[in-house]
């Protein structure tokens, strides 16, 4: 009955509100024509799909079942919900490739709470063409996934069951246009961005301030990635902005057939007032362990700090602002290899009293998350 009522929901959504939708696409001009017969011998259509349901329970017993308020992922406590599902149709051949998904979940709610209408159900609408007969060279226009960080929306592909407080106070997607160069031998890419700003589809109002970013990956072994994405852009209408400056920098490394680890830094600036020097710093570690016990069975612990002294993304009335700790321990259990259960215990703790607990203000706050993933 649960399964139903997450599957049929969407589908629901989408009959009624399709005109909407398209309509949107045609206005970022995404237009996707698909041919019974397709003459290019490589073409493809892929229809995919992708459910995540999670139970949490948070020991700080928030009342209104919201974990705080820089959660966005995963962000619901007491209850049993689903926190991503999308429906994926995505084409491509020698020369075009477009992607078009749909999604609801608590996922959806939070992150894009501050989108117009039907943008909050899109989880990716995008279109690209080949710019090189010989190299491989793309121009992608559209919403995308976001260019800065390792963790993505989609739990299975993540080695932690939640997301880091880095992920989750970064973009998870963004909207714009995008070249990307990759190298014949696959070691190396490099994408320049123009987006409508950060982790926005609709650009903000009074804000008419070109953003962007750029992102290099070096993938010299199969075993070894190297990372380094940007952002630069502002933040307010035009009068009152302030410029944004993002660094994200990781390595993924596997060290056995069974030991993978994961290191990543992020650091960033924002001018604390519009045409004044001056700045606030935010900064941001995660070191991630995977080791695999079993074909079905895996592990991984997690170490994160975050500190945001000015409140750029964390506010706090603190006075040293949002410095904490986190801990995480995960199990994984593929039992088919389409479906993934996972447990998690997570710890937060604080140098000051940022969290509430029966209305007191605490330095810790714990977590437990159960989950279950299926793709299809």
């Amino acid at each position: 009955m649960l399964c139903r009522g997450l599957f049929d929901s969407p589908l629901h959504y989408l009959s009624k509100k399709m005109k909407k939708i398209l309509t949107i696409l045609f206005a970022l001009g995404i237009t996707i024509s698909l041919k019974a017969q397709d003459s290019t011998k490589n073409s493809k259509l892929t229809i995919s799909g992708y459910a995540e349901i999670y139970y949490g329970h948070d020991f700080n017993n928030p009342q209104d079942h919201n974990r705080p308020a820089f959660v966005y992922s995963f962000n619901r406590t007491n209850e049993v919900t689903l926190n991503l599902g999308f429906i994926k149709a995505a084409y491509a051949n020698d020369n075009v490739r477009a992607n078009v998904a749909f999604m609801a979940g608590t996922y959806a709610n939070a992150n894009l709470a501050a989108e117009p209408g039907v943008f909050k159900n899109i989880y990716e609408a995008n279109a690209g063409i080949k710019l090189s007969k010989k190299a491989d060279l793309w121009l992608d226009a559209g919403i995308f996934a976001s260019h800065i960080g390792f963790e993505s929306a989609v739990g299975k592909d993540c080695w932690t069951l939640t997301r880091s407080l880095m992920a989750d106070n970064t973009p998870f997607y963004e909207s714009g246009a995008k070249i990307t160069y990759n190298t014949a031998d696959g070691k190396f890419s490099a994408t320049g961005l123009f987006l409508n700003g950060w982790q926005r589809i609709r650009r903000q109002d009074g804000n008419n301030n070109p953003a962007g970013g750029v992102q290099l990956s070096w993938k010299p072994t199969a075993n070894f990635t190297l990372n380094y994405s940007n952002y630069l852009g502002t933040e307010g209408a035009d009068s009152v902005s302030v410029k944004r400056f993002y660094n994200d920098i990781y390595a993924i490394i596997t060290v056995t057939p069974k030991l993978g680890i994961t290191a990543g830094l992020d650091y960033g600036t924002q001018q604390k007032v519009h045409g004044v020097s001056g700045s606030a710093n935010i900064v941001s570690p995660v070191l991630i362990a995977r080791y695999q016990l079993a074909k079905q069975w895996a592990v991984a612990g997690r170490y994160e700090y975050y500190k945001d002294k000015d409140g750029v993304f964390i506010a706090t009335s603190a006075p040293e602002g949002f410095s904490t700790s986190g801990y995480s321990l995960n199990v994984d259990y593929n039992p088919f290899p389409n479906t993934l259960i996972r447990l998690e215990g997570k710890t937060y703790s604080s140098k000051d009293k940022v969290f509430v607990k029966a209305d007191n203000n605490v330095n810790t706050d714990a977590l437990v998350t159960g989950s279950i993933a299926i793709a299809f």
